[in-house]
Order: C-alpha cells, then structure tokens, then sequence
C-alpha cells in the first residue's frame, strides 16, 4: 500500500512553513500546490497540525472517516476543541471556545474550507499586525453569518478565534488580530 506524499515529513513541514508564512502575513494567498499532491488544503492543514494531544471538532463532517485513526487528534466538541474543520459554505452553527483572559491562546482555530480563496464577488478589507497598510482579500462560497460571528467571537480580545480559509489548494489567515472590513459588489456591508 503507498502512503500518501502529505503523510511524509517533509511534506508535513512544508505545509507548516506555508501556516507560518499565512498567519504571519494576513490575507496573503497562500497556495499549497507544490505540497499536498492532490489532497485539498484542509486536510493537508489538518494532517500537519494534528497529533495526539490535539484536540478537534467535525461539526460538518468535513473529515473522511478513514482519517481519524491516523490524525491522531481526539474529537471533542466546537465548544472546547483546539481546532475546528468546518464547511463555510453554511452557516456556523456552534460556539467555538475563545480562550479566558489567563489563557487566551485557548481560543480555537477554525480550518474553514469555502469554494474560492483569491477569487470571488465577497471583498474584504484588512487592517493589522502582519498587513502593510490596507490588504483586499476576495472570496467565494463564505456564508456571511461567518464574518458576522466572528465579529462577535473577537470582540473582547486578546479571548478570540484565528481563522484559517481554505480551497482546494490555497490558504489564507485571518488572525484576531485582523480587522475586517466587508463589501459585496462595491458595497459595504
């Protein structure tokens, strides 16, 4: 039986070093192309950022059951889970935990995967740590109630989520952090 190139070391660390590179820079498109070798993004990330310590929420089912025994991560809930695979194409439909203020880096992570990272009629302007000036990240398939609840998960920062949008083959980060300006078609939201 071959094992899949994103189970490898190597690959693993590549996918790691474009998380890095995505949280440190965001709103920059990140393609994993060269990494994941037909996998999609999400489950790359996924596959890298797992082990067994890690805990993490399918509220959507967005991981193949053959998955979970070799991820290694332990299913937990969206409410206390570390980090949280997601569809974006619906609307979320949990709480995830946002961390207290002794520890607010247990907020959770959400991998969220939409239909288009880059392209899309959804615009957002971002502001921020990592951002020079003013970035414009564009989007499809990203239910709104997504940007709205997330208004609402960071609003007593430094608690909060980080977020992390996926396509097929490209990542983007929206830390904390980030502030978020919505316009659809030209127009704010």
């Amino acid at each position: 039986m071959k094992t899949e190139s994103i189970w490898q070391a190597d690959v693993q660390q590549r996918v790691f070093r474009e998380l890095a590179e995505a949280f440190s820079r965001p709103g920059e498109v990140r393609d994993l192309t060269n990494c994941i070798d037909g996998a999609t993004a999400q489950r790359a990330v996924l596959i890298t950022l797992m082990d067994g310590e890690t805990t993490l929420a399918d509220p959507h089912g967005q991981i193949a059951a053959s998955d979970w025994p070799v991820l290694q991560g332990k299913r937990d809930v969206p409410e206390t889970a570390r980090y949280i695979a997601a569809d974006g194409r619906r609307a979320p439909d949990f709480q995830p935990a946002l961390g207290s203020l002794e520890s607010p880096e247990f907020g959770a992570t959400l991998l969220i995967e939409i239909d288009a990272v880059g392209d899309g009629p959804l615009s957002l302007e971002l502001a921020g740590p990592g951002i020079s000036g003013r970035g414009e990240l564009r989007l499809e398939g990203l239910h709104s109630d997504w940007l709205e609840r997330r208004t609402d998960w960071i609003a007593g920062f430094p608690l909060g989520v980080d977020i992390l949008l996926s396509d097929a083959i490209r990542i983007v980060a929206l830390p904390r952090t980030t502030r978020v300006v919505i316009s659809v078609g030209g127009r704010l939201i």
